[in-house]
């Protein structure tokens, strides 16, 4: 079963499908020291999922035996021991691992600016940078490479840059006739929500690769077939895929340790909100980056906390409550500036609808705070001109959400010809 977020009779009647994750993929505090390929110890009873990588463990890496490989990833590609595809691909039999490739934050995970590239200090390998001199793999840096591997944990939001890397390395694969391996993993959103606007065909970008819906419903894997067939790329695309993965699942419901895929996307809780509050940030609202909850507050020193908090509590928003919570902000935006806030807490995540979120919050700070919150700048993110001018020009919320319908509707059809799970 999907629901359509934008759909009045699906989108809007069925709380129990999951919503959409909170938006911004560059991230601005630091966690802290994090070891390149943190080792994370698991309890002892093996992950209820098995990811594309511990189905390649699984069979002995026998899809990559005889290749040079290129590796995409960063430290998130960890296996259920917490064993990184690093040190797993570089003592596979019959693996040679050539170089690996890092997207946004680098291989670590920890960057929040742009990355030069390097070598790993454990196997000596170079790292080249895709979020740095280049965006995409260079013809110097495929040499000797036959076979290019992905193993990177996304958002399932279109903004978040890991899928345009991925898409990036695929073009530049199927231009030198590289095979492309994705090792899957789950969408921590589920698979069975899309919501929010599609991105207008003229405005694909790094933070928008193709006309997707803000939350498309798709695994890595998934969306790496779509790309690949309707953007045309023609790579030799090849998916490990996941056992025991369904489309209903949360990250929680997986058995897997969450580890941040960036900086500030640090909870599950953080990731349901992200889709429609990273949104806001380009229109000067503060969404938590420099304190402890990151997209699980926003605020800015003009906005009266406890005036929106009240608004957006009579909004009745499914699976939210919202109150005022000041707060100061130790880096990013407003960095050691008193923000007037508000917490939003999450009573039923299958109910949250993040991106109708976002829209409900620009539309009440819009009201009271026209001066100050324009629109127009939330255009980077959402991706679709129509949403902002109806926003513009006062166009009620569920009005907004209904008008995604049709298009959403039509994406559904399309991305389902793409599903490897139920």
């Amino acid at each position: 079963m999907v629901a359509i977020a934008g759909d009045p009779l699906t989108g809007l009647k069925r709380a129990h499908c999951t919503f959409i994750h909170l938006t911004i993929f560059v991230a601005v505090l630091s966690l802290g020291p994090v070891p390149a390929r943190a080792a994370s110890k698991h309890s002892g009873r093996a992950a209820r999922v098995q990811t594309g990588l511990d189905v390649l463990e699984s069979q002995k890496f026998a899809p990559l035996r005889g290749k040079h490989i290129g590796l995409i990833t960063n430290h998130t590609g960890l296996d259920s021991q917490g064993r990184s595809t690093v040190d797993l691909l570089s003592h596979a039999p019959g693996v040679q691992l050539i170089a690996l490739f890092s997207p946004e934050h680098g291989l670590a995970g920890r960057n929040d600016e742009k990355i030069s590239s390097s070598n790993d200090p454990v196997t000596g390998l170079p790292v080249h940078s895709l979020y740095g001199e280049t965006l995409r793999p260079t013809d110097e840096m495929l040499k000797g490479i036959d076979t290019l591997v992905f193993d990177v944990q996304d958002a399932g939001v279109r903004f978040y840059t890991y899928t345009t890397t991925m898409a990036y390395c695929m073009e530049e694969a199927a231009k030198h006739n590289i095979a492309f391996f994705v090792l899957d993993r789950p969408n921590p959103l589920g698979g069975q929500i899309v919501e929010g606007p599609m991105l207008d065909a003229d405005k694909t970008s790094f933070v928008g690769y193709f006309p997707l819906p803000v939350r498309y419903g798709l695994t890595i894997g998934e969306l790496a077939q779509l790309f690949n067939a309707e953007n045309h790329i023609g790579a030799d695309l090849h998916v490990i895929t996941m056992k025991n993965w369904h489309r209903n699942y949360f990250f929680e419901s997986t058995g897997l340790k969450w580890i941040p895929p960036s900086p500030n996307l640090r909870t599950t809780k953080g990731s349901i909100l992200y889709p429609g509050i990273e949104i806001l940030q380009n229109a000067g609202v503060s969404v938590g980056r420099g304190t402890e909850t990151p997209f699980e507050e926003l605020g800015a020193p003009w906005l009266n906390g406890d005036d929106v908090a009240v608004a957006l509590n009579e909004r009745h928003l499914p699976g939210l409550h919202f109150a005022a919570k000041p707060f100061i902000p130790i880096v990013g935006l407003y960095s050691g500036q008193r923000c007037g806030g508000v917490a939003i807490r999450i009573t039923d995540r299958a109910a949250v609808r993040s991106i109708r979120t976002g829209i409900e919050i620009a539309a009440i700070l819009l009201k009271l705070d026209p001066k100050q919150f324009d629109p127009e700048k939330l255009l980077l993110l959402m991706g679709n001109s129509d949403t902002i001018r109806q926003l513009q020009s006062g166009t009620p919320p569920e009005e907004i959400v209904a008008s995604w319908s049709t298009a959403l509707t039509a994406f559904d059809q399309i991305r389902r010809k793409y599903f490897l799970y139920k």
